[in-house]
This record gives structure tokens, sequence and C-alpha cells, in this order.
């Protein structure tokens, strides 16, 4: 450890060198105590910002140099930060078995969940994130979809003529809207009131006075949202991807996320465009196989069987250096509920016009209503942390840094 200690102090002294004696770091707030795992990631920072070996790898490294000190704010912000993409660690010098034992995917992982308890809202739900598993997401799908399949059956229309796909004559319109329109509003509320706090929490106050940003708030937005759209981060530390089994590079993670991510997107374009038509043309569903709403809502099913099949294979080979092996059943069970929606959703279109439309419909909403019930408090979250630290790191790059060396 004292060699740890001579290796920090070396990194201070350095950064004083740069400004004099007057050099100063300005206090953001008072510090509070780090949890375990936060105490790892501030220690593990504390070499790296001495090494900069990796320090073109991605945006956590630049990140990193700005700051002496790492406060709880602090690495919940740069393990947000961090794609998990594992070059850092097959770069490092420092990895196990040396004495520093330096694994920044994997210390940063383990914070990364602790930032969801955290920030997860109401409070009281974020102990949900340490059971989000695979049985429990198999479990609460298979449940909804009983239920939906024996209110059918009660009514004595699980088994029917050909309705020609007209899923009202099964679950009324209203009924459909009003029960998935209040969990999916409860979900963006939700989700939107956790990262509101984690920004309130990461930004320094400089960083969200206006006439600090103004003059960089619109470029930087549009970076973020470049880098969210590109997955960026995801082609590892020199484009070549991510380090899946071992220190070879491979784009496929990246890949499979794409699949992932933009079918997502388009069956939630689907169900928006199918929405104004319903409102504002006065077209009601079915919908030909041809319409705009079916086409989208093809090409996105599509794209979440290929990404979380993918994501679900790489997932299992997956070295466990590269991450916290504890959140494997939830990143799992993510999956397996992306992939339940696309099968059962491409089934009830491919069967919409049989005697078994009704079981379909049941067991299909169950699966996209368990979805959306653990969106707030599952493996989705990473992706609305990550675009806001993509957002900081976008606008406090452009800004003076905080550190202040040479300051009077």
């Amino acid at each position: 450890m004292q060699q740890l200690t001579d290796l920090v102090a070396r990194a201070r002294a350095d950064a004083d060198g740069i400004g004099g004696a007057s050099a100063r770091v300005i206090p953001i707030r008072p510090a509070l105590p780090l949890a375990a795992s936060e105490a790892e990631v501030a220690r593990i920072l504390q070499i790296c910002n001495a090494c900069r070996y990796c320090e073109g790898f991605c945006a956590v490294f630049p990140a990193m140099t700005r700051r002496l000190e790492f406060g709880k704010a602090d690495t919940h912000y740069l393990v947000n930060l961090c794609h998990n993409c594992g070059s850092c660690l097959h770069a490092c010098q420092y990895a196990p078995p040396h004495e520093f034992a330096v694994n920044v995917p994997q210390a940063m992982a383990q914070v990364r969940l602790q930032t969801y308890h955290d920030y997860a809202w109401p409070p009281a739900m974020g102990a949900l994130y340490r059971k989000a598993g695979l049985t429990v997401a198999l479990a609460l799908a298979g449940g909804l979809a009983l239920s939906l399949v024996l209110a059918v059956a009660m009514t004595g229309a699980l088994l029917h003529e050909p309705l020609a796909g007209n899923f009202y004559a099964i679950f009324p319109h209203n009924f459909l809207a009003l029960v998935f329109g209040a969990v999916f509003a409860f979900v963006l509320f939700a989700l939107a009131m956790g990262v509101r706090r984690f920004w309130r929490e990461v930004s320094p106050a400089q960083e969200n006075a206006p006439g600090e940003v103004a003059g960089v708030r619109a470029a930087a937005g549009a970076e973020a949202a470049r880098d969210v759209l590109r997955l960026k981060y995801l082609g590892g530390g020199h484009g070549e991807g991510c380090n899946n089994e071992d220190d070879r590079f491979t784009l496929w993670r990246r890949r499979f996320h794409h699949f992932t991510f933009y079918g997502f997107l388009l069956c939630f374009a689907s169900t928006c465009v199918a929405t104004l038509y319903h409102y504002l043309l006065g077209l009601h569903a079915p919908y030909a196989l041809t319409s705009l709403p079916v086409l989208l809502g093809t090409a996105g099913g599509i794209g979440l069987v290929i990404g979380p099949v993918g994501l679900l294979w790489m997932n299992l080979r997956r070295n466990a250096a590269h991450g916290d092996v504890a959140q494997r059943p939830m990143d799992r069970g993510f999956i397996a509920l992306l992939l339940l929606t696309s099968v059962t959703g491409l089934a009830l279109l491919a069967w919409r016009d049989t005697a078994f439309m009704a079981l379909l419909l049941a067991v299909h909403l169950g699966v996209v209503m368990a979805l959306f019930l653990t969106l707030p408090y599952g493996k989705f979250a990473h992706g609305v942390f990550r675009s806001a630290a993509l957002l900081k790191f976008a606008i406090e790059k452009r800004l003076p840094s905080r550190l202040q060396l040479g300051a009077d």
C-alpha cells in the first residue's frame, strides 16, 4: 500500500506543478461518506489519474482528469459514463494479479447498481433492482399472461371464429388505452424523477447556471444525442469493439445493442403512429400488413429478436472480470422480457386471423405489461442514466476545468 500512496502523492505533486502553489480545487458540496464499492472506484481512479495510459480510450478518462478527488457524486457520474467495454482492463499494467488490483469495469459496474438503487423513485422501490432477476421477470410475465388468459376464458372467447385481426373485439380499445397509458405514464414519471435527482447531485452549480452554459447547451445536447444513437463508446478503446470472453476485440456487442435499441424504438414508433391513426385520422385497427404501423412493428419485432438473442449469447459467454456477475440475473431478466415481447408480438401478427388470436393476444399483453412494470426498476434504467452522464460530459468538457489550476 506504500507504493499506492506514493503513486497518488506523485499524481498530486504533478498537478501542483502545473499550477504552482496557487493551484486549488473548488469544492462543489460537502463530502458525503462513501460506500465500500464507491470507495473502491475512488481508489482505482486515483491510480488511473496518476497513470493515464488509458486517457484516450473513452469518455471516462478525460472526465476523470478534471478531478483530483472522487467523492460520491463523482463516482456515480463516472460509473454511468462507463460503457463496460472492458478495453481498459486488458490494457492496464496494474490489473490483477498486480497488488493494486485495478479492475475499472468491474468496480464501476458494482457502483452502477448502487446508482439505480440510490436514485430510484419512489426511494422504497430501489430495492427492486436487486430482485429484478430472470426468475422474477418470467414469473411476472407468466402470471400476468395467465390472468389475462383466464379473463378471456371466462367470457367464452378464448377460442373463437376468425375476427380478421380485430383485437378490440377481445379487449376494448379504451380499456387497453387506459391501463397501458397509466402504466406508461408512471414509468416515464418514475424514470424522470430518478434521473432528475441524479443530475442535480452529479452536476455542480456552474453547470446548471443558465449564464454559464447558455452557449454550450445546444451543442452539448446534440453531441450527447449523437453519441447515444451511435452507441459510440461500445466501440472499445480503439474503435475495434468490446472485449467479451478474453482480450480479443469484437463489435458484435455493439451491433446487438443496435438491433435491440432500434428495434425497441421502431416498436414504440409503431404504437405512436397507430395512436395518431386512431385519434387524428379516424383510422381504426386492424391495419393491413402493408400499413405503416404494421411495417414498423414487424421491423422492430425482428430487431428485438436478433438483438436480445445475441446479447444473451454474449452475456452467457462473458468473462466474469468484465463486470459484476451479481447483476447478470437482472441483465438476463430484461433481455428475456424484450425477447418474449417480440416473439409473442410476431406470433400474434402471424396468427391474428385464426381462432387462436385471443389466446395469443392475452399472452402478448401480459408479457408487455410485465416489461412496462419492470422498466423503472431493472436494466432499462442504465440507458437513461448513461444518457444523462453523456450529456454532462458533453457540457463539462466545454467549460473551464473546475480544478482552477493557476487561479489566484
